[in-house]
């Protein structure tokens, strides 16, 4: 370890060099209250930035022990200091100047909820902080502009480490509420079984998004209230009793008008296996944290997924219990999303009507009269809905707008109107008499096998293996693209860039005959429970910026992976 006035001097002796000898910078810095590690050094001021971090021992850094006692509270904290740092960081990038990426100070840009991050780590033990940012290290065309990152690494990132990183200066009262609130969060999370529920929305919170672009919440939008036939009182360690709508286990169906929030409500129900940030009107909005949405998804690609539960003799002959294809329909691709939410242990499933298939979802009384059933391979939804709680435990929550047949099935029905939703149980099953369901329903489904043993892909051997996260929408491993895009409850980039390493770790170390999918995810998360989300990055010098996904995205990834040999 090197001190920061040798790096000073290191760096006046490399001012206007070639912008390589900016490699001689990599090291660690003792500076006044932290080290700096110069952990990597771009290659060019136009090459993705340089990598550095901030390491602060946790005496100095001085955040009581109550504000990270817990897990879900040290996750919230790490958070906060995150986005304490990126606003400090905004103001003071790009102050030094230069060609490309010159004078840029960034850190992970958070979104409405809270997550796990490779960006910002909090030791439980003794409070150290570990901070990681990206800088771009200043040129003029390709020579090194030394006196220009003196002002970064001497003047700017200082300010932005004392006024974020510190707990003396910041908003003491604030870090408490954080703190209480996650604490709050996983009160509820741990009741809703207790309680015979799989999701819990508060009244006032705020459903409605800014904008179909925007996550903020929208302003002036009506709070939700809870109906009284579905209110639950809850007593929060912090915040006291809190009032909202309980959502039973079993079969609930969401009703209602157009643009009266029915898919507003079931958004932050997708949302809800997430913990949200202080005023994001979803604090209390809480679901039960293996939930998955499930939708059609056309042309994915399916390998050796039993889909009989649901597809049974196609015309050509194919094998639904061990169903593969390239191209998969609209309806086949939902039953393949309901057979791996289960293979990855979801107890609710949330649905859509609007992206859902019609012909997996339900047929009606006509059709079956026309085509009867043994001439149609598709055992709809409706049909094993009740099957799939009964037997499995699995809850299902359903929007509809423009198919009653459900009624029928639903221990739930709730109509939103204008946005406040109303218990219409006894009516709807009063109405669902007049209209009774037709036809006969099928034989019990034989339990789905759950043995799939991928082995290593042939286009990952070797050492060069090039990964490129592609914001939400994917990953590109070599020449292979995982489609993410329809993977729902993805709710950050950074989260589909650890989908990406973690396809990469495990076939490096992981695959084999032996393992199935089930224990290979397993063994992920368990690496990344007990290592951290830097333990998938090959070098733990230039750790990426990632954020923790849960185990029901990493099955989705490998699920859509084309390169997955099984």
């Amino acid at each position: 370890m090197q001190t920061a006035a040798e790096l000073k001097n290191l760096l006046a002796r490399i001012d206007r060099k070639s912008y390589p000898a900016y490699k001689d910078t990599r090291g660690t810095y003792q500076f006044p209250g932290y080290l700096l590690a110069i952990d990597h050094v771009q290659g060019d001021p136009f090459a993705s930035p340089s990598k550095l971090s901030i390491h602060i021992d946790g005496k100095t850094a001085g955040f009581p022990q109550r504000l990270y006692a817990m897990p879900c509270q040290r996750i919230a904290l790490q958070d906060e200091l995150t986005r304490q740092f990126a606003r400090q960081a905004s103001r003071a990038s790009f102050q030094a100047k230069g060609s490309g990426h010159s004078g840029l100070i960034a850190v992970s840009r958070c979104g409405q909820e809270v997550l796990e991050r490779t960006a910002c780590q909090l030791n439980p033990q003794n409070g150290d902080i570990l901070l990681r940012l990206e800088a771009g290290f200043p040129a003029n065309g390709r020579t090194i502009n030394a006196r220009e990152l003196e002002k970064i690494l001497f003047e700017l990132l200082p300010q932005c480490v004392k006024a974020s990183l510190f707990y003396q200066n910041l908003d003491a009262g604030r870090l408490q509420q954080i703190a209480d609130l996650a604490e709050d969060q996983q009160f509820i999370r741990k009741q809703l079984p207790k309680l015979g529920l799989c999701a819990f929305v508060a009244d006032g919170s705020i459903l409605p998004r800014a904008s179909g672009v925007s996550a903020l919440p929208m302003k002036d939008a009506v709070p939700f209230r809870s109906p009284e036939q579905l209110a639950v009182a809850l007593q929060l360690p912090h915040k006291g009793e809190l009032i909202g709508m309980g959502v039973k286990k079993g079969v609930t169906l969401v009703v209602g008008g157009g643009y009266h929030g029915k898919s507003t409500l079931l958004k932050a129900l997708e949302r809800g296996v997430y913990n949200h940030i202080l005023g994001d009107g979803r604090e209390y909005v809480i679901t039960d944290e293996t939930a998955v949405k499930i939708r059609a998804e056309d042309g994915r690609s399916i390998r050796k997924t039993d889909i009989s539960m649901f597809i049974n003799g196609l015309p050509n002959g194919k094998d639904t219990a061990a169903f593969s294809t390239e191209d998969a329909s609209g309806s086949t691709s939902q039953a393949a999303n309901v057979i791996e939410a289960m293979e990855a242990g979801a107890n609710l499933l949330l649905m859509d009507e609007d992206t859902s298939a019609t012909n997996f979802m339900i047929r009606d009384e006509l059709m079956q009269r026309v085509i009867h059933r043994d001439m149609e391979p598709i055992t709809p939804f409706i049909d094993r809905i009740r099957e799939l709680y009964d037997r499995y435990g699995i809850s299902t929550i359903v929007v509809a707008g423009s198919s009653g047949s459900y009624f029928h099935v639903a221990d739930s029905i709730i109509q939103m109107d204008r946005y406040i939703p109303r218990d219409i149980t006894a009516a709807a099953k009063r109405e669902a008499k007049a209209f009774p369901i037709g036809g006969t329903l099928p034989p019990p489904a034989r339990d789905p096998g759950f043995h799939r043993c991928p082995n290593p892909s042939p286009e990952l051997r070797g050492d060069r293996i090039k990964l490129k996260a592609m914001g939400r929408d994917g990953v590109s491993i070599n020449r292979e693209t995982i489609d993410l895009r329809y993977v729902e409850q993805l709710a950050d980039s950074e989260q589909a860039a650890a989908l990406g390493y973690c396809m990469v770790y495990a076939q490096k170390y992981l695959l084999d005959s032996k393992k199935d999918l089930r224990q290979l995810v397993e063994a992920l998360d368990k690496l990344i429970g007990e290592q951290s989300l830097a333990a998938l990055c090959e070098s733990r010098s230039n750790v990426a910026f990632l954020s923790r996904p849960r185990k029901q995205e990493i099955f989705a990834c490998f699920n859509r992976y084309r390169g997955l040999r099984l």
